[in-house]
């Protein structure tokens, strides 16, 4: 049983306190009850510890903004538990973290499996739009579209237990830590450091998988010197949950024979790499129900890390890679990307001026937040009748965590102040941009 302060994680034990530590890691969405198919085989080897991610499985809801962070609170808290080295296998979102902690603490991590993962998991834009999507319309729409991103249809229609109980869990989840999840997977990106993941890697990847498939698997293997790949044949993206068994055995053949020699693996050879053979499909019972474990203890509160102070007559840095890193961030990768292709020997220098001036110096400063930012800008649009600049920075707004709601306010505001023509031009913009955003997919 765990105690959840605000930088730690909510966890629990399972099987013999002596035995070796092996983390288990869930993925967006989903809670440590998508490992119970695995515990009973695993705990006959090892000391199994699972970890909810804040405000999911009834984890206090203290958002990270960034895998690194989420890594920190996971080794916070086995260093409160006195557990300094362990086997690592997480699922997506957990690969992430297995990735994290592989390459900024390898003195920690014995041996690694990664499922369902990728060094860049889709594109920034992509998860920002899912973060829009869910602060306009909540969980509910991600909820519903759950099963199809993460089993294979005829399992999703053969198992309507499982099916029920992958929609409950995304919508329990805490929307606010979804939302920063998203922020994180959107910032995440280790493709040119895979070389320096030196420990022993198992990469498995569900044969049916249309969410990170088997492209990006071989490009984990690829990177990384000492991986294996593992196809579960009838697997999709939560090849855990759909093939527990053929997924067990892979997880007890790679610890078993990785976590300290690496030459005895069973492996066949295949693309010229070494790959683990996989196991045929094993057919899945809906999974055991188990009661989550209630959050113990008092929550402390995080300190914000000290700014270092200014040294009088230090030479200050250029701008320009922190404020290409913010104008990505608030406008997304596409505009970002269409701009600067466009700019030529007459744009080129202008371009260069907003990133280092505006992104670099203005939009990167400490005294307002980029909400309160988006806020400013859009109502000096609205004055100045720059409709196409309303149009992206609309966008932007809902970005960087204005509502639907908040962003009405604003231009009601600028009403009252810029004149109702304006708002009423800026309005037609504003709605069209909205309706594009929040509609979730088909």
């Amino acid at each position: 049983m765990s105690e959840t302060p605000m930088n730690t994680l909510q966890y629990r034990f399972d099987g013999p306190e002596d035995a070796p530590v092996l983390i288990l890691g869930a993925s967006l969405g989903t809670t440590w009850h998508m490992w119970d198919r695995q515990i009973p085989e695993l705990t006959r080897h090892w000391r199994v510890f699972r970890f909810d991610m804040p405000g999911h499985g009834g984890a206090p809801a203290h958002p990270c903004g960034s895998v690194g962070e989420l890594a920190g609170r996971l080794l916070a808290t086995l260093d409160e538990l006195g557990v300094r080295r362990f086997g690592y296998a997480g699922c997506a979102f957990g690969g992430a973290i297995g990735a994290e902690l592989a390459l900024r603490h390898p003195q920690r991590v014995a041996s690694l499996a990664l499922i369902a993962a990728s060094p860049r998991f889709g594109t920034a834009d992509e998860f920002r739009r899912r973060g829009v999507i869910v602060r306009s319309n909540g969980l509910d729409p991600i909820a519903r579209s759950a099963p199809e991103r993460w089993f294979t249809p005829g399992f999703a229609a053969a198992q309507p237990a499982i099916t029920d109980w992958a929609v409950q869990m995304v919508r329990t989840t805490d929307p606010g830590c979804y939302i920063a999840a998203c922020e994180a997977l959107a910032a995440f990106d280790v493709r040119a450091e895979l070389g320096r993941i030196g420990v022993p890697t198992l990469v498995l990847v569900g044969s049916e998988d249309q969410v990170t498939g088997q492209g990006e698997a071989r490009t984990l293997v690829a990177g990384i010197p000492d991986s294996r790949l593992a196809v579960v044949p009838g697997a999709s993206h939560l090849a855990p949950v759909e093939q527990p068994a053929a997924v067990t055995d892979l997880l007890v053949r790679h610890f078993s024979t990785a976590w300290q020699d690496t030459q005895t693996a069973i492996i066949t050879p295949t693309l010229g790499k070494p790959v683990t053979t996989p196991l045929p499909a094993a057919p899945v019972t809906p999974m055991a129900p188990v009661a989550p474990l209630a959050p113990m203890g008092p929550v402390a509160e995080i300190a914000s890390p000290e700014q270092p102070e200014a040294v009088a007559g230090a030479v200050r840095s250029d701008p320009y890679e922190a404020g290409l890193k913010v104008r990505r961030e608030v406008l997304g990768d596409a505009h970002v990307d269409r701009a600067l292709a466009a700019a030529d020997d007459f744009s080129g220098d202008f371009q260069e001026l907003i990133t280092r001036y505006a992104w670099g110096e203005v939009w990167n400063r400490p005294g307002l937040d980029r909400r309160s930012r988006s806020c400013v800008t859009l109502t000096a649009l609205v004055a100045g009748g720059h409709l196409d600049e309303l149009a992206f920075h609309t966008r932007a707004a809902l970005r960087n965590g204005l509502t639907p709601a908040e962003i009405k306010e604003v231009l009601l505001q600028a009403a009252v102040y810029c004149g109702v023509p304006a708002a009423n031009s800026a309005f037609k913009v504003a709605q069209a941009v909205i309706r594009e955003e929040t509609t979730p997919p088909e």
